[in-house]
């Protein structure tokens, strides 16, 4: 019996997040399923907003301290309460400036708000998106708000860089009814799901130890963050090189030692990783890169390395000196030994709204802030030059 084109071509199977890829080899060989595993090969193209019920509620991010911001907020904020009907959000801080408590024609609308308070106030399950006017900082800090899941992000390029910000503030208002009926493409940014764990938590923070039952022992107590950018692990203010083990999987892949190593989505790629020498990765890329800072050794370069892997990140036994930590430049900490610092693909991206769509913003975004790609052309050569 003779098989047809069409009989044997097989079709690629649809996923929540985008086409999987096949997994029979041949006539026989297959790939072992794995009921854990969540990681689906994501198709830009088929990435779009679309919204359940529609939003009633909103969280404005702003800049704190930029006096540019105030016009283009309280605009925003008018067009969303009286135009829209939206509640608002709004960090109780960025009310507390003398420049937005002190208009008075303002404050009817600010009397309509809800406010919260960073780290004291849960909203995950209070806003249905998310506006961030500012640069790259708003929505790196608008992440951190959210642990689980986070609500879809529209951000305004209003600061210094604006890489991850695409929209102009000119158009906002037809820009943001397109969104509010659902009619935008979506970017799923990667986070790091990164726990840390003090071996003697006790004596560093009193107030979150935890008593083993009926032990009276202090137990272990870790820190979780989800991260957008990068982990960075540096040597901190010691003059002596940076010293740390890194382990993929439970297995010791290297020592690092140098001034430290960045640890970066595909997002923080074009970040502090592409700074310290490394590619730039598109968001869509499910993968996490390991990038050294100045290391003392010619062999040791940006590797990439897939999504899903568990990094382990501790103080070598000979190391002169502790390490410090931050994530996405904030909640800087010391790393001594006993310490360790666990890295993998967090299962709750941050849905960054496209102004076009996920591949032209990206490119538009390396070659407006990144200048990529951009140089002085060679002049045409005519025939009668070639004859020189």
């Amino acid at each position: 019996m003779t098989l047809t084109h069409t009989q044997t071509q097989t079709e690629r199977t649809q996923s929540l997040h985008g086409p999987s890829p096949v997994t029979t080899f041949g006539p026989k060989a297959c790939m072992l399923q794995n009921p854990h595993a969540v990681m689906h090969i994501q198709d830009p193209a088929s990435q779009r907003l679309t919204w359940n019920k529609p939003p009633t509620s909103v969280l404005v991010i702003k800049k704190i301290r930029d006096a540019s911001l105030l016009q283009p907020f309280k605009e925003l904020c008018v067009f969303l309460t009286e135009v829209k009907n939206l509640l608002v959000y709004v960090e109780k801080k960025v009310l507390e400036d003398p420049a937005i408590s002190g208009d008075e024609n303002f404050g009817a609308i600010t009397k309509k708000f809800c406010t919260f308070r960073e780290d004291l106030d849960d909203i995950s399950n209070r806003v249905d998106f998310i506006i961030c006017l500012g640069g790259d900082g708003t929505l790196l800090y608008a992440s951190s708000l959210f642990q689980e899941s986070v609500p879809p992000v529209m951000a305004f390029h209003l600061g210094s860089l604006g890489f991850l910000t695409p929209f102009k503030f000119d158009t906002y208002q037809s820009q943001l009814t397109q969104i509010i009926e659902g009619n935008a493409a979506i970017v799923l940014r990667s986070r790091l799901r990164v726990r840390v764990l003090k071996e003697n938590w006790e004596k560093k923070t009193r107030n979150a130890v935890r008593q083993v039952e009926g032990g009276g022992a202090s137990e272990e107590c870790p820190c979780v963050f989800q991260v957008l950018n990068e982990v960075v692990v540096d040597r901190g203010p010691s003059s002596y090189l940076s010293n740390v083990d890194l382990f993929l999987d439970g297995h010791l892949i290297t020592t690092v030692q140098g001034d430290g190593v960045i640890v970066s989505t595909p997002t923080g790629s074009t970040a502090y990783a592409v700074a310290a020498g490394a590619s730039m990765i598109h968001p869509n890329v499910p993968a996490i890169m390991i990038t050294p800072i100045c290391p003392h050794s010619l062999s040791f370069r940006p590797i990439v390395v897939p999504a899903g892997v568990e990094l382990k990140i501790m103080l070598s036994r000979d190391a002169r000196n502790t390490a410090w930590v931050s994530f996405d430049g904030r909640k800087r900490q010391e790393i001594c030994h006993g310490d360790s610092i666990t890295i993998t693909t967090s299962c709750f991206p941050v849905p960054s709204i496209c102004f076009r769509d996920p591949v032209n913003d990206w490119f538009e975004s390396l070659a407006q802030c990144l200048h990529w790609n951009v140089r002085k052309k060679q002049n045409y050569l005519s025939s009668e030059d070639e004859d020189f």
